[in-house]
């Protein structure tokens, strides 16, 4: 019985070492037309409510996928949407959520020294169930509270296509 115990047990460690050894992985990414449209859908959120404003998408390793810029928009607002679209896909979490745990917790507060993270709210994570698959950044509304708000329209214009 004791050596049937142990084989078991020396079997479900073998296994356990096979799942994290793993060479090839499968994951989710987004391609460029579904960047491209939640940018659009995006910006066009932000629009309507007369914000001129840029939003950039990231895929899962917080590279560009699409940015797109609405007319009379600043020139800062492209490097803050991408800062923010960059810095939701690297934390996997709102940028409006992480600016005000940062505000809060003095250990996070050191995030704002992380190069590239913008710590403003505008950033959204873009998921297929609870899997981040990259995510948008919105700069250029009077707040990024509306930033934020814009960004989760235009996701809520493409979420059948995030399943």
């Amino acid at each position: 019985m004791k050596t049937l115990a142990r084989t078991v047990v020396a079997l479900a460690a073998l296994a356990a070492i096979a799942a994290q050894a793993q060479g090839v992985r499968t994951e989710r990414n987004m391609s460029l037309d579904l960047a491209n449209q939640i940018a659009a859908a995006t910006v066009a959120a932000c629009t309507t409510n007369g914000y001129a404003v840029a939003a950039a998408v990231v895929d899962r390793a917080g590279q560009l996928k699409a940015l797109h810029r609405a007319d009379n928009a600043g020139p800062h607002t492209l490097s803050s949407s991408q800062a923010k679209a960059y810095t939701s896909a690297s934390a996997k979490n709102n940028t409006l959520a992480m600016m005000e745990g940062a505000q809060k917790n003095p250990a996070a507060a050191n995030l704002v020294h992380m190069p590239g993270f913008l710590l403003l709210g505008g950033g959204v994570p873009v998921k297929v169930g609870n899997e981040v698959i990259g995510a948008v950044g919105v700069g250029g509304a009077p707040g990024g509270h509306l930033d934020e708000q814009c960004a989760v329209a235009g996701l809520d214009k493409v979420k059948d296509q995030l399943k």
